[in-house]
């Protein structure tokens, strides 16, 4: 063979090829959906009865009965009266421009989105912080995860479990996770080996070394990645309301697909609004609970 014929076959050649292996890895995924799909949306069915519920529960429960829940809550974590005013007028505000039920919405997927997240984030960070060849093997897929389109997330979630909340939820999930692995990995890791040596010397087993000195002091490092979770969540609730995720990202789908104006402007504030709450509680929170922690250190 020439090389100018190789130069002109090779082409057809890789065009068959990548033909044939997109539609094997097509047919693989759509016969894993067929035969193992239904028990995936069943194993998934608590979680969303719980989404379902959590739902409704804020919906159906009187504004100013959740509106004092949500100050009394960010009382607690922050102390601040000033940011419990501002949290205050947000939300009365919200409810003044017809926005509170989807407001409601996107709190309650927020809120699971954020649960989940910590939940199962937390503990591989902890086992990153722990073995070497487990952050070299999560770390490539913590790349892709932050790299990958939004979009695609979509895809195969879609395929696999259809239209609605369980969907969304696991695309949000997948989107926002990565910062609280990784953070909680790095803050596990910048603890200071003389400060675990004097626990070990006092007799101390790993797993108290864990939970009662590396967790503690590597606090304010995981908040900042569960801020960043939190930060991720909120930016898929538009992407997320493409496949049927209630909340203030449909409005904001609707306002682009009709070229509402002021309906996308106002539920995007909407969700900037819970975005700044999410962000000023939850930093508040990590520096009193350093402060809190640095106290007892110097009693």
């Amino acid at each position: 063979m020439t090389d100018s014929s190789w130069l002109t076959e090779f082409p057809d050649m890789s065009r068959r090829d990548l033909l044939t292996i997109k539609q094997t890895l097509d047919g693989a995924y759509r016969n894993f959906s067929r035969a193992y799909g239904e028990s995936i949306e069943n194993f998934f069915n608590p979680l969303l009865h719980f989404l379902v519920w959590f739902e409704n529960l804020l919906i159906q429960t009187p504004w100013w009965i959740v509106l004092a829940a949500i100050v009394g809550l960010v009382y607690a974590a922050t102390r601040s009266w000033k940011l419990c005013a501002g949290v205050l007028a947000s939300f009365l505000v919200i409810g003044y421009f017809g926005m509170w039920e989807d407001t409601m919405r996107t709190l309650s997927i927020i809120t699971v989105c954020t649960i989940l997240s910590i939940c199962v984030g937390i503990p591989i960070g902890i086992l990153m912080a722990r073995s070497d060849r487990a952050r070299s093997i999560i770390t490539p897929l913590l790349d892709i995860m932050q790299t990958m389109p939004a979009f695609v997330y979509l895809i195969p979630v879609v395929m696999l479990l259809g239209i609605g909340r369980i969907p969304g939820v696991i695309a949000v999930v997948i989107y926002a996770i990565p910062p609280v692995i990784r953070l909680t990995n790095l803050g596990i890791r910048l603890v200071n080996k003389e400060t675990l040596e004097a626990a070990t010397a006092y007799g101390a087993t790993p797993t108290q070394r864990l939970f009662g000195v590396q967790i503690p002091l590597a606090m304010p490092t995981i908040m900042a990645g569960i801020n960043q979770t939190i930060m991720m969540a909120l930016a898929m609730v538009v992407v997320a309301s493409m496949i049927g995720v209630k909340g203030l990202g449909q409005p904001v789908l609707k306002s682009i697909t009709n070229q509402y104006f002021t309906l996308g402007l106002l539920n995007g504030l909407a969700i900037v609004a819970l975005a700044i709450i999410f962000d000023r509680v939850s930093q508040s929170y990590a520096k009193r609970a350093q402060k809190h922690l640095e106290g007892n250190d110097n009693g």
